[in-house]
């Protein structure tokens, strides 16, 4: 499917993390999302009730940043991608999910993994 809506930037407080400081005192995490969707009924019909409720995404992705602790981000991403292919409509996922204050020792800008799931 060529058609993709794509969130950017959806962040929350988390509890992710190997380390036990990071399960005690958790970070932000943020998220990117692009899903693999078709437009075409929404934009011929002008109608709401035919696209993706991107709102609703977000939601999700958020309640899933927030929600129950996992030692990897892959992990995270992972139900990240199934809470989203879980909404009518969503044929595939592209999920980015950013760890900026990953326990590294060196200057560093961020850690990320990017999943695809058709």
């Amino acid at each position: 499917m060529s058609d993709r809506v794509t969130i950017t930037g959806i962040s929350g407080f988390g509890y992710h993390g190997v380390f036990e400081h990071e399960r005690r005192e958790g970070q932000e995490f943020n998220a990117d999302v692009v899903l693999h969707v078709s437009t075409r009924a929404a934009a011929a019909g002008d109608d709401l009730a035919e696209a993706v409720d991107y709102g609703d995404a977000a939601n999700r992705v958020h309640a899933v940043i927030v929600g129950e602790p996992a030692n990897l981000i892959e992990t995270v991403a992972e139900r990240i991608a199934d809470v989203l292919l879980a909404m009518p409509g969503v044929a595939g996922v592209e999920v980015t999910l950013h760890k900026p204050s990953a326990p590294i020792i060196v200057p560093f800008a961020d850690v990320s993994v990017t999943i695809h799931r058709p």
